[in-house]
């Protein structure tokens, strides 16, 4: 990926351009010390003067109002402009000053419009940060310092404010009792600094020539070597997943974990100003020799199996297949916005169309109509795909171009939506709450309602969700990183999906499930860990640890992530941005799909031929789960599970069949599913004997009575255990029947034993 540069043959400004500003119509604004509001068309290159500056007035900065407030199109054609005599106006896109007000002592350096609209934040050369209504009125001085506060930003909440004084770096939250974050940034005055609300975090620049990517707690995420000058100027993209960095003659496009994609030396002089337009694929730069840089983000490349696609210009993708070695061109009317592959479909945004591609023909698309112009991120699943724009919301699509629904729930923000935050699969949609990234909702996807009345909640933030691709939809797993690290599993369409969170790991930075099967992998405590069964976790929770396998993650560098897990490869991206592949076992791959389709002598035999202990524990978890008996007898014996091996032949003896389904709920933990099976099958004392040997006494008698049987059954096992044990009868529901019902063990014996040949009829 790199940036496209282009520059005009003369300056249009005579002098520096302090500001730039990208209209939601894809126009910028640009503002130099000529005191001139210049105009410029995009498309034709053209520019227009639309007002000028009183004389000995100069911009400081500039702000467009916000596209992603819904109900506002008058406002979003208004833009606040900041100037050295104290004052900030609100200005019409035809160059009309609305309103003009006193704002600070000195310049304005600094203004920004909060992420809903609703308010201003400037900071002043008096050292000042103030809040201010839409309309121009004071709310409040959140912070006054001793020196120039040069740049400002809003947290992704709209409840915090980001800004630079000094070489410190200051988080001022704008409820008075809540704590400051402040931390030393850099060795220089601070220059810039840029909060994403779609990843969360914050890039700086300074006077020591560095640039610096922090998370929202101020833990130093990257740091530049130092450059030859001053960083003057940083952005993030709308969608979060770069960022530009200019400095004297210097251009930098970069990854959001820091690193560098390309760098350009333009004749420019100092870039001042940075500002990206609301798809992401253009930045506009204003220079200090009066020069309106702007720069495409082309030779971006996206891989998928034997296929690379890559977007050679804004309008033209090529398409590479590595096996067949051929090449095919894709044109397109408008440029493109954002492009995903798999699951044997390109998908690919314009500014106006989205084009749906079959990998096996390159030569007609299914091609519709987008509301939207600001397609932020496409996800793709086997059926199915979604795409989020910062402005429409969610539309899920079919391959076919059918639109199935569109999610929402109440106070959804879009623009803080990225991949981290979304998961997607055939049948079901998660999304993180944007308001509190504790609770996430469910969604199905062919219908697109919630499946629960309220938000799910987590005791932690969550920073990364992934849902598997692979199986029925009631077994579908949603994955979770939080912030303390920890990876947790969860059913998520089961009735009450909070019984079933499991908890498989802890020191884990990121995850992804394998495309085609239920492999889960992780980097975890500085290991690449792949789990091949993870529901093993519901099944026999000593199966979890033996049914993965681990190699060091020293060869892929500080901080990697997982980029793909596919077919036998997991492609990781270093720091750097350098891509590596680990290969992981095929067995598995093999294993499930002989699962899938009840072969299980297949399955025992790959497992004889392989004599891998982690495939042996995955067999046993997933015949355990199928209630294949003696599949689960044969892979608990070659992972020497004796005890488990003897219930399992134990279970085998029961004739009645509810009776063994219920025994082996019963072995993975799964009490009330094995009562609820006896139950239904009308087997009473099997389900009240149950709970006695699980010395869930009160359930016991609870069932003995509702069904008028065996409550003199239950009484005599609770009066053995207490004598056993040396105590008395405290409980005075049982106190009370004691009285009136007398205990004879050779009555009891006799019912059982009719119960048990009863059994035998059934």
């Amino acid at each position: 990926m790199k940036f496209k540069v282009s520059i005009g043959k003369k300056p249009q400004h005579d002098g520096m351009v302090s500001c730039v500003g990208w209209t939601v119509g894809d126009d910028l604004f640009s503002c130099g010390d000529d005191g001139a509001i210049l105009k410029w068309n995009n498309k034709t290159g053209e520019t227009a003067t639309i007002t000028k500056l009183p004389e000995g007035v100069y911009p400081a900065d500039m702000a467009w109002f916000p596209s992603n407030v819904g109900g506002r199109q008058s406002a979003s054609e208004l833009f606040v402009l900041g100037t050295t005599d104290g004052k900030f106006h609100l200005v019409s896109k035809n160059g009309r000053f609305e309103k003009s007000v006193e704002a600070h002592t000195g310049a304005v350096i600094a203004i920004k419009w909060s992420k809903n609209g609703n308010s201003l934040v400037t900071a002043g050369e008096d050292g000042q940060v103030k809040i201010w209504s839409r309309s121009g009125m004071l709310r409040s001085t959140l912070a006054q310092v001793g020196s120039p506060v040069y740049s400002v930003a809003w947290g992704p909440d709209s409840e915090q404010i980001l800004y630079a004084c000094g070489k410190q770096i200051i988080i001022k939250p704008l409820a008075p009792s809540a704590k400051t974050t402040q931390w030393k940034g850099h060795d220089g005055l601070i220059m810039k600094v840029d909060w994403s609300s779609v990843n969360n975090h914050i890039v700086s620049g300074a006077e020591d020539r560095k640039y610096k990517v922090w998370d929202s707690y101020g833990r130093l995420l990257f740091a530049s070597h130092p450059h030859h000058y001053p960083i003057m100027s940083v952005s993030w993209s709308p969608n979060g997943e770069m960022f530009a960095v200019g400095a004297f003659n210097t251009l930098r496009l970069c990854d959001k974990s820091g690193w560098c994609y390309s760098l350009d030396k333009p004749n420019t002089g100092s870039i001042y100003s940075l500002d990206w337009s609301r798809d992401s694929t253009l930045v506009a730069g204003g220079c200090g020799n009066g020069h309106v840089i702007f720069a495409g983000v082309v030779n971006q490349t996206i891989e998928w199996k034997h296929l690379v696609v890559t977007l050679q210009e804004e309008k033209v993708l090529l398409v590479e297949d590595v096996v067949n070695n051929t090449k095919d061109q894709l044109e397109f009317r408008d440029r493109v916005v954002k492009m995903s592959l798999g699951w044997d479909h390109l998908v690919v945004t314009t500014s106006s169309q989205c084009l749906i591609y079959s990998t096996t023909n390159w030569n007609t698309p299914l091609i519709f109509d987008l509301k939207g112009l600001t397609t932020s991120a496409i996800l793709l699943a086997k059926k199915l795909f979604l795409i989020v724009d910062s402005v429409q919301g969610l539309s899920v699509y079919s391959y076919e171009g059918r639109m199935i629904c569109s999610p929402k729930y109440s106070g959804i923000r879009t623009d803080s939506l990225n991949v981290n935050n979304i998961a997607i699969s055939s049948d079901t949609l998660v999304l993180v709450d944007s308001r509190d990234s504790r609770a996430y909702h469910v969604f199905d996807v062919n219908t697109g309602r919630e499946l629960t009345d309220k938000p799910l909640y987590h005791s932690q933030e969550l920073m990364n969700v992934a849902l598997d691709q692979y199986g029925s939809t009631n077994e579908r797993c949603l994955g979770f990183v939080d912030k303390n690290n920890d990876l947790f599993l969860v059913q998520i369409r089961h009735s009450n999906p909070l019984t079933k969170l499991k908890k498989l790991g802890g020191m884990v930075t990121t995850i992804m499930w394998h495309d085609t099967t239920n492999m889960l992998s992780a980097l975890q405590d500085g290991r690449f860990t792949v789990w091949y069964y993870p529901r093993a976790v519901y099944i026999d929770t000593e199966l979890l640890p033996q049914s993965k396998v681990f190699k060091d993650a020293g060869e892929f560098g500080k901080n990697p992530e997982i980029a793909s897990f596919l077919g036998h490869h997991c492609t990781l991206r270093r720091s750097d941005g350098s891509l590596v592949s680990t290969a992981v076992s095929p067995y598995p791959t093999i294993l499930q799909n002989y699962v899938s389709k009840t072969s299980w002598d297949d399955a025992v035999r790959l497992c004889r031929f392989v004599k891998d202990a982690a495939l042996w524990a995955s067999l046993a978890a997933m015949a355990t789960a199928a209630k294949e008996l003696n599949t689960a007898e044969i892979a608990y014996a070659a992972i020497n599970e004796t005890e488990k091996v003897e219930y399992i032949s134990y279970i085998k003896d029961i004739s009645n069949k509810a009776a063994r389904n219920a025994e082996m709920s019963l072995f993975c933990k799964q009490t009330a599913e094995a009562e609820g099976t006896l139950l239904q099958a009308g087997l009473v004392y099997r389900a009240i004997r149950l709970n006695v040997d699980l010395f869930r006494w009160n359930r016991a008698l609870e069932l003995a009575v509702k069904h008028k049987t065996h409550v003199d059954t239950v009484l005599a096992y609770k009066q053995k255990y207490l004598q056993d044990f040396g105590l008395e009868e405290s409980d005075n529901v049982f106190l009370q029947y004691s009285k009136e019902i007398s205990v004879d063990w050779t009555t009891i014996q006799n019912k059982i034993n009719m119960e048990l040949e009863s059994e035998r009829g059934k």
